[in-house]
C-alpha cells in the first residue's frame, strides 16, 4: 500500500523534531509533513545520550549564530512549546564554559575569541592568576590562558527538549511513523518513495535527511555520497565530597571536559582519530577514564583525585568526518532531498536553529534567519573542509 507525505523527515531526534515543529507552526506550509523514527522510545538516540549543554564558543561564525538562537529559545521554551496550557521544563542550567590552554594553544584561543566577539559572544580571556582568583580549586600549572564564557552557556535537559518539540509538532499536525527507512526510490534527479520496513511504500515530495548516525546510510540509498557516521563517545558519572563552587564545563588543554550534574559530575574525552572508527554499539568502556580522563582531572583539579565513579554511557556523535561541522541544505542536483546532519557531538544545542533553517529552505527556497550557506553539501561535494576547531 502507499501512503504519501508532501514532506519526509528521516529521524524524529530533536533535529528532525525542530523541523516538524518549525514547519507545522507556518499556517502557509500546507501538506502532509511525516516524521519516520525508528527507536520511538529514544532509548538508543544521540540526543538522548548526549550531555545537552550550549555555548557560544566556537571557532566557526555559523556555529555561535545557531547556539545565539539556541540559547533564545531555551530560555523562552516554555511559551513556544506549549500545548493545551502544559509548559515544558527543559530544566535550562545557565553557567560557563571554561576552555584552558597552554602556551601551544593560546594563539587558537585568541583567534577564537576575536571570532566569538566579533559575533556577540561574552566570552573573556583570562591568565593563569586570574583563573586561579575566580576558581581558587584550580591547578593552572601548565596554563597560559583560560576562555571563560560570561553569559548564554549552560546546560539542559536533551530528553525534555525532544519530547516537547514532538508533542507541538504532533499537536500542530506533524504525523510520527514508528518505522525504518529500509530503501529510498529516486527518478533522476527526484527522490519519489521512501520504502519503510513496516509501512510499505511512502510517496513523498520533499526528504530531509535527519537520521544523525545514520545519515550516511539513509544519503547512500539515494545513490549520494555523506560523510557522516557514528562515533562512539562516553560520558562517565562521579561523586565528589570537596565543595567546588562555580564549577564551569571545563574543558583543558588536552581536551577532558568535566561539569557539574546534579549533586554529581559528568566527564569525558574524545579519543584520538585512529582511535575512532565508526562504531554502532554501545558498550561501554573505561579505559579512557581509567587511563585519560580521571588522571587529567586529578592534575587539573587535586579535589578530583578523590572520587568515586558511579556509572557511564555510552552515545554515538552524527560525526562528520570531513571537518566536523554541520551539513545543512538542499543537495545541488537532487533538489528534493535536504541535509540536517554531521553536527559532530553539538547537534542538540543547535536544533532549534537548525530546524527553523531548514524550514525557511522549504518554505522560501533560502536562508532567512542566519545564512547558513557555507554549511551546504556543496563543500562535501567538493571535499572543501569548514573546520570547527572547538570540537569537544
Amino acid at each position: 500500500m502507499t501512503e504519501s507525505a508532501d514532506i519526509a523527515i528521516v529521524g524524529g531526534g530533536a533535529v528532525g523534531s525542530s523541523i516538524a515543529y518549525f514547519l507545522t507552526t507556518d499556517p502557509s506550509v500546507r501538506g502532509r509533513v511525516v516524521v519516520i523514527e525508528r527507536d520511538p522510545s529514544y532509548a538508543n538516540c544521540s540526543t538522548t545520550r548526549s550531555a545537552g549543554a550550549i555555548r557560544l564558543q566556537f571557532s566557526t561564525p555559523e556555529n555561535i549564530e545557531l547556539s545565539k538562537f539556541g540559547v533564545e529559545f531555551l530560555t523562552t521554551v516554555g511559551d513556544r512549546l506549549a500545548v493545551d496550557g502544559d509548559r515544558p521544563d527543559v530544566s535550562f542550567r545557565r553557567n560557563a564554559y571554561l576552555f584552558l590552554a597552554s602556551d601551544a594553544g593560546v594563539s587558537v584561543l585568541e583567534q577564537n575569541h576575536r571570532v566569538q566577539r566579533a559575533h556577540g559572544a561574552d566570552v573573556a580571556l583570562l591568565s593563569p592568576g586570574e583563573l586561579l582568583e575566580r576558581f581558587p580549586w584550580l591547578n593552572v600549572e601548565g596554563l597560559a590562558m583560560g576562555a571563560l564564557g560570561l553569559s548564554r552557556e549552560g546546560w539542559f535537559d536533551p530528553y525534555a527538549l525532544l519530547q516537547a518539540f514532538k508533542r507541538k509538532a504532533r499537536a500542530q499536525g506533524a504525523i510520527y511513523l514508528d518505522d525504518t527507512v529500509i530503501g529510498i526510490e529516486r527518478a533522476g534527479h527526484q527522490i519519489i518513495a521512501l520504502n519503510l520496513a513496516r509501512g510499505g511504500r511512502l510517496a513523498c515530495g520533499t526528504v530531509v535527511n535527519a537520521a544523525g548516525p545514520s545519515a550516511g546510510k539513509i544519503a547512500a540509498m539515494a545513490g549520494i555520497s555523506l560523510p557522516v557516521g557514528p562515533r562512539k563517545r562516553f560520558v562517565y558519572v562521579f561523586d565528589c565530597r570537596a565543595p567546588l563552587p562555580r564549577f564551569p564545563l571545563l574543558i583543558d588543554a588536552t581536551g577532558v571536559w568535566c561539569r557539574p550534574e546534579g549533586a554529581s559530575y559528568i566527564c569525558g574525552v574524545s579519543p584520538e582519530e585512529a582511535d575512532d572508527p565508526e562504531c554502532d554499539d554501545l558498550e561501554l568502556d573505561y579505559r579512557l577514564f581509567d587511563d585519560v580522563v580521571w588522571p587529567t582531572l586529578a592534575h587539573r583539579v587535586p579535589a578530583l583525585e578523590a572520587i568515586k565513579l558511579q556509572r557511564a554511557w555510552a552515545g554515538h556523535y552524527d560525526y562528520n568526518a570531513l571537518d566536523q561541522n554541520g551539513i545543512i541544505g538542499r543537495h545541488p542536483e537532487v533538489a528534493n532531498f535536504l541535509f540536517a546532519n554531521g553536527f559532530s557531538g553539538h547537534g542538540i544545542q543547535q536544533s532549534p536553529a537548525t530546524g527553523r533553517a531548514v524550514a525557511e529552505l522549504i518554505r522560501h527556497g533560502r536562508f532567512l534567519t542566519i545564512d547558513l550557506t557555507r554549511f551546504g553539501y556543496e563543500r562535501i561535494a567538493r571535499g572543501d573542509k569548514l573546520m570547527e576547531v572547538n570540537v569537544v
